[in-house]
């Protein structure tokens, strides 16, 4: 039975508590951020606890912790709030943690030592930060969630994170919108199902959004899952999971289901995959086993907008990709940063979704978009995002 938006977000941090869960989405091409020194610190802390404000209003020290330098998409995020935050006049300490919870508790440590008013939070394992939170409660450090909700305690002030049910929406309903230029011959419909990795906070609501739509029309038999690998409803999604989020994990998990599924003529004729780096495996497995773009190639779904994936779009290799704008995400948390730090209203839009199974965290969600060849300029490159050389337009 398929879940509600609702019931599936209640039930992500109950599930969470079960194991070690690290949220993200993956990398998107562009520029890197400088790098940073062996203890992943960038910007120099104050000496002997003192913050030093740079100018602007409110002043002071902002600690910002980012979980890895080794996907693009941290590396972008963290290196523009640093720049947004100090633009407004703070004082930054951005570090990376090399995707290792101990060694970005202890820099969150380092952060409160050093007198910070604010810890903004992209966390490693969301269900393993209770006491390093605590300590920052009683230092009076607020909190923020970044893009990955923190589970399991009540210090953490404010959530902000793009629309994650609404991503896997936009790639299920795509699919039932075009679904009619995939059919066989004889009217049937075959689909291939994929799930991120199963230790990220986020996959479950990118699944849940998509299956909600799907499943009921596997069920049907509106699809045809040849593989079999169609979980039997949204909360099954750990069972297709891709661990990583790797290319070459997807691309090998396709060529076994082409060869193992797909003889005497059969096409796969839809491929949900949950983000852009899944579907760049998925295209190689694809193009190994004689597809071309044209008539045979399937449907294949994406999110990020990576540059490669953007490319493959306009190739034909892609059919849509569902685009999270990153800089609008680093332009709200440094507004809702800075609100706070002033003593004004922190802007939310949700009070109700998502309670991290301690209590409900005030969040704001951005609005993914769906970018397809028909609107890909208007979206990608009038916004500045990429150019159209970049894409190959």
């Amino acid at each position: 039975m398929a879940l509600s938006r609702r019931n599936l977000i209640s039930l992500s941090a109950a599930a969470l508590a079960a194991g070690a869960l690290a949220a993200c989405s993956d990398e998107r091409g562009g520029d890197t951020a400088d790098p940073a020194p062996a203890d992943g610190t960038t910007g120099a802390a104050p000496a002997d606890g003192e913050t030093t404000p740079t100018g602007g209003e409110a002043g002071g020290l902002i600690g910002i912790a980012m979980p890895t330098k080794s996907l693009e998409r941290w590396n972008r995020d963290g290196a523009h709030l640093e720049g947004l935050l100090k633009e407004m006049g703070y004082e930054t300490s951005l570090q990376y943690a090399d995707n290792k919870q101990d060694q970005q508790n202890n820099q969150i440590q380092n952060m409160i030592n050093d007198g910070a008013k604010v810890v903004v939070i992209a966390s490693i394992d969301g269900t393993a930060m209770g006491p390093i939170l605590q300590t920052a409660a009683d230092a009076g450090v607020k909190v923020f969630a970044y893009d990955r909700l923190i589970n399991g305690t009540e210090n953490v002030d404010y959530y902000a994170t793009f629309d994650n049910y609404k991503v896997g929406q936009l790639q299920g309903q795509y699919i039932l919108d075009h679904m009619d230029d995939y059919k066989n011959d004889d009217g049937s419909i075959n689909l291939e199902p994929f799930a991120g990795s199963p230790d990220d906070n986020n996959v479950r609501y990118f699944f849940g959004g998509a299956w909600d739509l799907l499943g009921p029309e596997v069920e049907k038999g509106t699809f045809t899952v040849p593989s079999g690998k169609a979980p039997a409803d949204s909360d099954g999604w750990a069972s297709i999971g891709i661990q990583g989020w790797a290319s070459s994990g997807a691309q090998s998990e396709m060529e076994n289901r082409i060869n193992s599924f797909y003889g005497d003529g059969k096409k796969v004729n839809i491929v949900l995959s949950p983000n852009d780096s899944l579907a760049l495996g998925i295209q190689q497995a694809l193009e190994g086993a004689g597809y071309t773009p044209g008539e045979d190639w399937p449907l294949l779904t994406g999110q990020d907008a990576d540059l490669a994936n953007v490319q493959a779009m306009v190739q034909g290799k892609q059919t849509m990709d569902v685009w999270k704008d990153t800089r609008m995400l680093g332009e709200q948390v440094a507004k809702m940063v800075d609100q706070l730090v002033k003593g004004e209203e922190v802007e939310t839009n949700d009070t109700e979704t998502y309670d991290n199974g301690v209590k409900v965290v005030p969040s704001f969600l951005i609005d993914p978009v769906v970018v397809t060849m028909d609107n890909i300029e208007e979206q990608l490159v009038e916004s500045g995002f990429y150019t159209a050389e970049d894409i190959g337009l």
